[in-house]
């Protein structure tokens, strides 16, 4: 990455378009962590009402996933509006060390657009302290000088804001003290006895804590969303503004963030500004890396021919069939998974199935919710189909569910033969995505020592680091072998 120093003063670059009318402002609300765990998808326990607020003043999309289900393939999607997969940013947190990643040469930043554009462009972390600009988590080397600062109020006078606020969202809960913080923002925690748990998951203490303190983290989300929203209408700029809130991934949990099931892909996306229906929902597919498109296109910017995303508000877009998701490495651990998704249908593809599903992962196994259901699988406390889903040796090559009649994909029709017209249908649509789109091969041998240097070089001296070499040396040998 590209060091610069932030100039905080709101100038318009020299080679921008020329702004000849008010256009409106574009703000990305992206939660970390943060899935389908609200009201309006049954989860009744807490209440959203600045969410709601959007979801009754803008469009909600009930079926929008993003295409990798970890933050920084997601987020490099996002900003440039492309599969990571195509851009060569699929690995997670990879191109920090020796190993470097360049975009292709003719594909921007979403914010260089708006840049180039006229716009201020910015991204903090809320709320916003200091100098430092927010998270960005970028696989490849990008100039920080796309952005001119972590603030919108550095703008000159009367100059549209293209901004990124990033929350904590689900990751809240990893703070120290963050129960005494939950407490005295929002008065009360979650009553752990109304959740309701994914059937996959056991009734434990741990798991239920883990889950209501996510909640928490939803609704003190909610709360700062809704400062938020009061900011803009105090500078007189809420009508005018186009906000997208977004998660990155789904809830931090055994078979969610980094994985290709619902629980790991499927996120909020709700739209809300001038020339956006209100109070609408739609239940078609969208990619989150169609954010890009519907921001240029809301401020009649040119959508470039390169972008895959797409402006699904335009009159002209064609409701897709399927949607597509991969994963690849996450940190330590090797995996390659691609999912192809319909309205009814979800297709999973295994290239590692010969290994579990809970790899060692020096972040995942570092959980204490993951800590517990190896206890609980070790003390021969979980029940037939937890055991299975989240324990058994090894994956299928190939999973199909109804999601229609199976919401929580429990039971795998790829082996069913009723199916098999389904199957191939869907085997098919992968194969032609991946042609399509470029879906690289897995990283070679070498890149992987080269991404290790970095990631044990990057992790606390200490048990951390310690077991990210453990982990190291064990997927060297599973790749050596395989």
């Amino acid at each position: 990455m590209l060091i610069a120093i932030l100039s905080f003063v709101g100038h318009i670059p020299a080679n921008c378009q020329v702004l000849t009318e008010k256009r409106p402002n574009i703000l990305w609300i992206v939660m970390d962590d943060v899935g389908i765990e609200f009201p309006y998808f049954g989860h009744d326990v807490i209440e959203t009402p600045n969410i709601d607020r959007l979801v009754n003043e803008g469009t909600l999309f009930t079926h929008a996933i993003v295409t990798a289900p970890v933050c920084s393939p997601s987020r490099s999607a996002m900003i440039t509006g492309m599969y990571q997969t195509t851009i060569g940013a699929n690995n997670h947190v990879s191109g920090r060390g020796e190993h470097r990643i360049s975009l292709p040469a003719q594909v921007k930043l979403v914010p260089e657009l708006f840049r180039e554009a006229g716009y201020y462009v910015t991204n903090g972390d809320y709320p916003f302290n200091g100098d430092a600009l927010g998270k960005a988590d970028y696989n490849f080397d990008w100039d920080t000088m796309v952005y001119s600062s972590n603030d919108w109020k550095h703008r000159a006078p009367g100059q549209p804001f293209f901004a990124q606020v990033q929350l904590l969202g689900g990751k809240n809960r990893d703070k120290k003290g963050w129960l005494d913080v939950s407490r005295k923002e929002l008065g009360n925690l979650t009553d752990t006895g109304r959740i309701q748990l994914p059937p996959y998951y056991p009734r434990d203490p741990v798991i239920l804590k883990d889950w209501g303190e996510y909640l928490d983290c939803i609704r003190y989300t909610d709360k700062q969303i809704g400062e938020i929203l009061e900011r803009l209408s105090d500078e007189g700029e809420l009508d005018n503004t186009v906000i997208i809130l977004m998660g990155d991934n789904g809830i931090s949990h055994a078979r969610g963030k980094q994985f290709l099931y619902d629980e790991g892909i499927r996120t909020l996306f709700v739209v809300k500004g001038p020339g956006i229906g209100a109070g609408q929902v739609r239940n078609d597919m969208i990619e989150h890396i169609d954010m890009a498109a519907i921001s240029l296109a809301a401020a009649d910017l040119e959508v470039p021919d390169w972008m895959q995303g797409k402006n699904v508000f335009d009159r002209r877009y064609r409701k897709r069939q399927f949607v597509y998701a991969a994963r690849d490495r996450c940190g330590e651990a090797v995996d390659r998974i691609r999912a192809v998704r319909s309205e009814r249908f979800k297709y999973i593809r295994n290239a590692d199935g010969e290994r579990p599903h809970l790899q060692p992962s020096n972040y995942k196994d570092a959980k204490a919710i993951i800590r517990q259901l190896r206890s609980l699988h070790a003390e021969g406390r979980l029940n037939t189909l937890q055991e299975k889903l989240l324990f058994a040796p090894q994956r299928p090559e190939e999973e199909l569910y109804d999601l229609k009649k199976d919401p929580f994909e429990l039971v795998n029709l790829a082996y069913d033969r009723k199916y098999q017209r389904t199957l191939a249908k869907f085997r098919q649509a992968l194969e032609n995505w991946s042609t399509k789109t470029g879906d690289p091969d897995p990283e070679t041998f070498a890149i992987y020592e080269l991404e290790m240097k970095n990631q044990i070089e990057r992790t606390r001296p200490g048990e951390a680091r310690d077991q990210v070499i453990k982990n190291v040396e064990w997927y060297k040998q599973q790749l050596k072998t395989n």
